[in-house]
């Protein structure tokens, strides 16, 4: 497609991208153009490049003006960076002000199409009571010996006892994917019933080894956490309500949520994976094998996962096998992808699917 000046004179006044029908536009001012990258094209997988606007269209311009156009669904939420291919190196839009962490101690840029917004349920509101969040320091046996790690609880403010959702990656669910304002907000709707919840914290550069299907995390959730949470929180009674719990997790996070469940059907009979990863280099996760061997059948399995998202892919194959297997299954696909604010904005439809309202 060709731009026109008026687009220019949008983009020069209100910012980057400016959206004509399915496309999203970006201009850049400058002797030499950036390339475009971001969830469109898994980040380093053939960047976008600039055109040049030809001088006709632009007589009054200073500098050079350069123009990518990329089509997109109409309601997708989408993160992008400039990146320079001198240096190498990722910077912000000039021409947009919003941006959000991407995770790496950088910021991305982000957009939405027209037909979608972010989800009202992250935001806090006056008339909504919290639940209370206490912090825990907790011993890592079975993760690291002579170490704790502070974990926290969410205690809903109701009064009869209620299932835990444990989740992993539990700082950044409570920071990034602001999930105790997401369950204040359904709990008070009655959108869902009232749940308890454990934030669980990454073991940082840990991470891999203790959520690639380790039995050393079930284990220290097993013996450490769990009676912790007994102690702490209203919970129902396991042994009364096998299966009652639930577990979530997003990226390997969201491996080692459906891992937990495969391995502890007894206690987590609803395992909730964002976009989890299921193949590494051509071979499979040990929780595709369990599948694959019709393991704990009975737990449900919510799953979501971007179209943008570089395993879009890994998650409909896993999706097709525990549908081959007879799992109650449940996969979403939107238009979004491999970020928290993707995750926050979809999570809550895994919840009131794992924890329905009673009636």
């Amino acid at each position: 497609m060709t731009v026109s000046n008026s687009i220019i004179q949008r983009a020069l006044g209100s910012g980057n991208p400016v959206i004509h029908g399915d496309r999203a536009i970006f201009i850049w001012e400058g002797d030499s153009a950036p390339h475009l990258i971001g969830d469109f094209n898994h980040w380093d997988d053939k960047p976008k490049r600039f055109k040049r606007v030809s001088p006709r269209l632009i007589p009054d311009s200073a500098q050079p003006i350069w123009y990518a156009a990329l089509p997109f669904p109409r309601d997708a939420y989408v993160e992008y960076a400039f990146h320079d291919p001198v240096t190498q190196k990722n910077f912000l839009d000039p021409l947009n002000k919003k941006s959000v962490p991407n995770g790496m101690g950088g910021r991305n840029n982000f957009f939405y199409m027209p037909e979608t917004m972010p989800s009202p349920f992250p935001m806090r509101r006056a008339d909504v009571t919290p639940g209370a969040l206490a912090g825990h320091r907790v011993d890592t046996k079975w993760l690291r010996e002579d170490y704790e790690r502070e974990i926290f609880f969410y205690r809903p403010p109701v009064k009869e006892p209620v299932p835990l959702l444990v989740v992993y990656d539990g700082q950044d669910y409570l920071n990034r994917g602001k999930l105790a304002v997401i369950v204040d907000n359904l709990i008070a709707e009655g959108r869902i019933q009232p749940i308890a919840m454990a934030f669980l914290p990454s073991g940082g550069r840990w991470r891999d080894v203790e959520y690639a299907c380790s039995d050393g995390t079930l284990l220290w959730l097993d013996e450490n956490v769990l009676p912790l949470a007994k102690e702490k929180l209203n919970l129902l009674d396991i042994q009364k309500h096998p299966g009652a719990y639930g577990v979530l997790g997003a990226s390997l996070g969201g491996t080692m949520a459906m891992y937990t469940g495969l391995r502890m059907p007894d206690v987590f009979g609803r395992a909730l994976s964002q976009a989890g990863a299921f193949s590494i280099a051509s071979r499979d996760f040990a929780v595709v094998d369990l599948a694959r061997h019709g393991q704990a059948r009975e737990v449900q399995i919510w799953m979501d996962v971007g179209q943008l998202d570089f395993l879009l892919e890994d998650n409909r194959r896993m999706h097709a096998l525990l549908q081959e297997k007879g799992y109650d299954v449940t996969c979403r696909e939107f238009s979004a992808g491999h970020n928290y604010t993707a995750w926050r904005n979809d999570v809550w439809r895994g919840l009131e699917t794992m924890f329905p309202a009673k009636p």
